[in-house]
């Protein structure tokens, strides 16, 4: 469309490119220098993505005239640029793809056409695990269990990586995927082949997609039907959010880091409450800020609750773009697109409007951690060893059978569990043998001489990637320290498992160019993989002794580690307490090796005369930090490490996988089965839906149903439907792996749906976990099972709710599961906005109570037959948004209560979804029929 006159031609760099002006609407009477940066960013994407389907001229002036101060309610359309996947959650996105070639072929058509229509970059970095550590070869072996334990997902995805266009793998044992989208991938302007140049945007299935905010590109983590819908070219559904402000003052003081700054903007903003808004720095302090800073920043918007938490294109973004060996030309471009549409910020750039404006001067930010159990729950270094005694001084009591101890340190330790492999004790400089598979802890071993465990101890000391390991500042500080401590003699606690896990392998380089890794090894910070490791609970078990003191007397231990996730169990199930904080300071809790030591008074230890050795000893300067940086952190450093960033490794290469078009599915396989979503598929559009008549109610529900209630997730039960399905298949109960590892398993998922142990089904009461009430006979059995007694016989299945159905973090499955149920509908009260945008993309109907009814009021039971009267009309005539419809209830006597739903597909775009079955038959068809 181009209501607006907005599209225009612009030179730069000898090229002429088609763009959409903002300063277009002030020829509207819109004044737009007022609206924050990243306000602006959606704004040029509306312009430039007019359609009247799903983008309207009024959703363009709704956010032209935006008031901060009003609560959220106008939805709009926003059409990323590109879609991040990381491995975990972008299987199941490739099976659909792999799934609509199959129905391309089946429908004579060419399969070669389906493809993302936007670009979509899979980054492989959630599969590794800290097996073996604090030795030479602990890279090695975890990146072979890595590929044995992953054999039939990697080679699917090595598939995809030749049969589609438009996607791109980056394989295993490179890094992960926000900081090699910081590093490399992010375009900060982009440009469509059609030389279209507008500001780079994305959306990603990983929270931490905001790590990229502080390169200046709008984007946050989606669920998988969101990001499935964008990779189609479809746009993401969202409100016009608040947007608070940040203004930063200042410079970090001598001894302040990044993660200090970071954990002190967490508390700040958890406080303040900035759920589903978003989150806009600003400030005279940009100017002290390193890119890497305002990244960990960004990177840590999920954990104070911001859909984003962005920071503005200047030239700090322009200077990061060279070190990191993007073109010049790339720049160049960056920086005259975005001086041309009002975009670029500099020191005296006019302050925006916003919503709210908090305030920090970084000279203010100290030393801290945050913990136990919170990331928002900041801490002073100095305050840290009482807090722990504090928190957890029910706990902290003498072990019920003292003399235990003395017999467990009596106990030979167990044998290396495969030849060449030793544990942290006895470090192996070689290369382990053996066959990989038997390798279940190949570092369960270690020498704790005479001294138990106690609470407090840190048992798990990690450097681990996310939130720090892009910024060389902290990382060279951990280095520095690790020189220090061991010129003065200092070394790791034995019973502390401690790792690095670099975010890409610029990092291994940067200490290696520096001198430092020699330092880090000698106190047991080995590399173990590129990936997420310990912040997402892949840190391995520990070693055999150190989890049977802990379990056997109840002991509370600890963790450190430099991510941004520390709930409760989520680390090792071992260990009680975690804490975030700096690299620098996991290296000092390591070599402390308890929570019990006070960092800011008592000594590390003692150095070769005995004397005492404190941190503020063997703390680096931000001179020598600068000076460690200026020796080893350069552009040519970037452009060694990603030149070949696709290629991957020996291990990579050797996986072998057929040229086809189309994927050849395994029979056999537990990991990876073609869905059902096409079957008995026409090429043509349905003219008209069915009626939804005789359902049956499968759950009825409370308020507050979460999509963690829904979706299948955590470890797969022995006796559950999943566990029996794994079981039929030959699978023993120790590899059933994770509901999260399965994803692209439609029979695995699907029988984890509804199945989360603290459900509460109305229609099943007495019982906790996913079971109902199976009408025909009266029987109480599972959700699945009852779900295929239905489908075998034809009946439409319902689900009843209340208030904020579908709430919490978005997921693909908890739509995607609901649909392969049968359930045909969902009732309830109220939803939450994104879980009802993926149902519709399932093809099925939300439905609202009105006029404040709800089940109860009604006196409706569940046991009832439901027909939705007229859907088929609302549906035919354009949309259905608003459209109030009958619901029929009859129970088993005969009694009819009839009251009023409202249909809950509110646009013309969500119509043609629902109408062809759901948004992937609605991209197929498109497809299909050229």
């Amino acid at each position: 469309m181009n209501s607006f006159g907005a599209q225009a031609t612009f030179a730069s760099g000898g090229s002429e490119y088609t763009i959409y002006r903002l300063d277009a609407l002030k020829a509207k009477g819109h004044d737009i220098g007022k609206l924050p940066y990243s306000l602006r960013i959606l704004l040029e994407n509306l312009l430039r993505t007019e359609d009247n389907r799903s983008v309207f001229a009024a959703d363009i002036e709704a956010l032209a005239t935006w008031n901060p101060k009003a609560e959220p309610t106008k939805e709009i359309s926003f059409t990323p640029a590109r879609v991040i996947l990381q491995d975990f959650t972008g299987v199941p996105c490739v099976v659909d793809l792999a799934a609509m070639r199959d129905a391309m072929t089946n429908l004579a058509g060419d399969p070669k056409r389906i493809n993302p229509l936007q670009p979509v970059e899979l980054v492989i970095d959630h599969s590794v695990q800290t097996d073996a550590f604090g030795r030479d070869d602990a890279l090695t072996i975890n990146r072979d269990l890595e590929y044995e334990r992953n054999r039939e997902r990697y080679e699917f995805l090595k598939w995809g990586q030749l049969a589609l266009d438009n996607f791109r793998v980056v394989p295993p044992n490179t890094g992960i995927v926000h900081q090699v989208n910081l590093e490399h991938l992010a375009r900060v302007a982009f440009v469509r082949p059609d030389n279209t140049l507008y500001p780079d945007t994305l959306v990603g299935t990983d929270s931490h997609t905001t790590m990229v905010n502080g390169l200046g590109v709008l984007g946050w983590g989606v669920g998988g039907i969101e990001a499935e819908a964008a990779m189609l070219g479809q746009p993401v559904s969202m409100l016009i959010p608040q947007v608070i402000g940040f203004r930063l003052l200042g410079k970090l003081p001598e001894g302040a880091t990044a993660t200090d700054l970071v954990l002190t903007v967490t508390e700040m903003l958890r406080k303040k409450g900035v759920v589903g808004k978003f989150v806009e720095f600003f400030g005279e302090g940009l100017q002290h800020l390193p890119l890497a800073d305002r990244a960990t920043i960004g990177n840590m918007s999920p954990e104070f609750g911001a859909t984003c938490a962005i920071f503005p294109v200047d030239d700090e973004v322009l200077r990061y773009m060279r070190l990191t060996g993007r073109p010049e030309k790339q720049v160049d471009l960056v920086e005259a697109y975005f001086k041309e549409q009002g975009l670029f910020y500099t020191p005296g750039s006019a302050e925006a409007s916003y919503s709210d404006v908090l305030e920090l001067n970084l000279t203010s930010v100290q030393p801290s951690i945050a913990g136990p159990k919170r990331p928002q729950d900041r801490l002073l270094l100095g305050d840290a060893k009482a807090s722990f005694a504090k928190v957890f001084a029910d706990q902290i009591q003498p072990p019920k059978e003292p003399s235990l101890i003395g017999k467990l340190l009596g106990q030979k330790s167990p044998e290396p569990v495969a030849a060449g492999v030793s544990g942290v004790g006895t470090p192996s400089s070689g290369s382990h043998s053996g066959s990989i598979s038997t390798l279940e802890n190949p570092s369960n071993t270690v020498d704790l001489g005479d001294r138990p465990i106690q609470h407090g101890d840190v048992v798990i000391a990690s450097i681990t990637s996310c939130t720090n390991t892009s910024n060389p500042s902290v990382m060279l500080a951990a280095g520095l320290l690790a020189k220090k401590a061991v010129e003065k003699g200092l070394m790791s606690k034995p019973w502390v498992k401690t790792s690095l896990a670099p975010g890409s392998r610029v990092v291994t380089d940067m200490y290696e160019r520096s001198g430092l890794m020699p330092y880090l090894k000698q106190l047991k910070f080995h590399p173990v993989g590129y990936g997420c490791m310990t912040c997402i609970g892949n840190s391995g078990p520990l070693p055999d002794e150190v989890s049977r003191q802990i379990n056997e007397n109840n002991l509370v231990a600890c963790s450190v580690l430099s991510g941004n996730r520390n709930f409760e169990g989520r680390i090792n199930q071992d260990i009680k307490a975690n804490y975030l904080m700096s690299p620098p300071l996991v290296v000092a809790y390591a070599i402390a090796g308890s929570m019990n030591v006070d960092l800011a008074t008592d000594p590390l230890g003692n150095d070769q005369e005995g004397n005492p050795v404190y941190l503020k000893d063997i703390w680096p300067s931000q001179a020598e930090i600068a000076d460690a940086a200026l020796a080893s952190v350069n552009r040519q450093v970037f452009q060694e490490n990603y030149a070949d960033v696709f290629k991957g490794d020996e291990r990579w290469a050797q996986i072998q996988v057929t040229g086809s078009d189309t994927f050849v599915w395994h029979g056999d396989s537990t990991y990876i089965k073609n869905p059902p979503y096409f079957e008995g598929m026409s090429r043509s559009a349905p003219t008209a839906v069915n009626e939804l008549s005789g359902m049956k109610v499968l759950a009825k529900l409370g308020d507050s149903i979460t999509t963690d209630h829904i979706s299948p997730a955590g470890s797969i039960k022995l006796n559950s439907p999943a566990g029996s399905y794994l079981t039929q298949h030959g699978v023993s109960p120790q590899m059933f792996n994770s509901y999260g590892s399965r994803r692209g398993n439609h029979e695995v998922m699907v029988r984890g749906t509804f199945a989360n142990v603290r459900l509460r089904n109305q229609i099943a009461p007495g019982t906790e976990g996913g079971y109902t009430t199976y009408w025909p006979t009266g029987e109480v059995t599972t959700i699945y099972d009852a779900s295929v007694l239905y489908q075998a016989e034809g009946t439409p299945l319902l689900v009843i709710a209340g208030k904020e159905y579908g709430s919490g973090s978005s997921r693909d499955w908890a739509a995607k599961g609901t649909f392969m149920l049968g359930i045909k509908a969902v009732l309830a009260q109220s939803f939450e906005r994104i879980h009802r945008s993926n149902l519709i993309g399932m093809g099925v109907v939300p439905l609202e109570f009105v006029d404040s009814q709800s089940a109860d009021s009604l006196g409706l039971s569940g046991s009832e037959s439901y027909d939705l009267v007229g859907l088929a009309d609302a549906i035919a005539t354009n949309f259905a948004k608003g459209k109030l419809l009958a619901m029929r209830a009859t129970d088993a006597n005969g009694k009819t209560t009839e009251f009023k739903v409202r249909v809950r597909i509110d646009t013309p775009q969500e119509n043609l979804y629902y109408l062809n079955g759901g948004i992937l038959q609605y991209v197929l068809r498109q497809l299909v029929n050229g």
